[in-house]
């Protein structure tokens, strides 16, 4: 009989605690941030990577994505004139990821891109996962 309320006792104050899973998320870094460039414009890529800095800037840590769909693939290639950039950015831990459709329309492999970057099948899915796990959507 004792174990049984102790297992109640136990139970109801693990609920005013919060649950081993909602503890992790107070860890974790609360600034997260997903970009979404799909735009065949160079001076909007450079536009985004310095937002990114200055969100660094103002924050300190943040967990920052930037998804490339469409014709924003061309910010992630590795001739385009924000390689350097970005390469300097994931270096910083911000991270990139390839819309795998875009891609395969556009006939680009990985050889074609930045190297170290992250692939997703479908860009929007993928923008999509990261708003429903609570991160914030941006489209410069």
């Amino acid at each position: 009989m004792i174990f049984r309320y102790l297992a109640l006792l136990l139970s109801f104050v693990s609920l005013l605690a919060g649950s081993p899973a909602q503890a992790a998320d107070k860890a974790v870094n609360v600034n997260r941030i997903v970009f979404q460039v799909s735009d065949e414009d160079s001076r909007k890529w450079h536009a985004v990577l310095g937002n990114i800095n200055n969100i660094r800037a103002e924050l300190g840590q943040a967990d920052i994505a930037v998804v490339a769909i469409g014709a924003g693939l061309g910010m992630l290639k590795a001739d385009a004139l924000t390689a350097n950039a970005v390469q300097d950015a994931k270096a910083a831990g911000v991270r990139f990821v390839a819309c795998g459709n875009s891609m395969s329309a556009q006939h680009l492999n990985k050889d074609d891109m930045v190297d170290g970057i992250d692939y997703a099948k479908a860009g929007y899915v993928e923008v999509m996962r990261l708003q429903q796990r609570g991160w914030i959507y941006l489209r410069p």
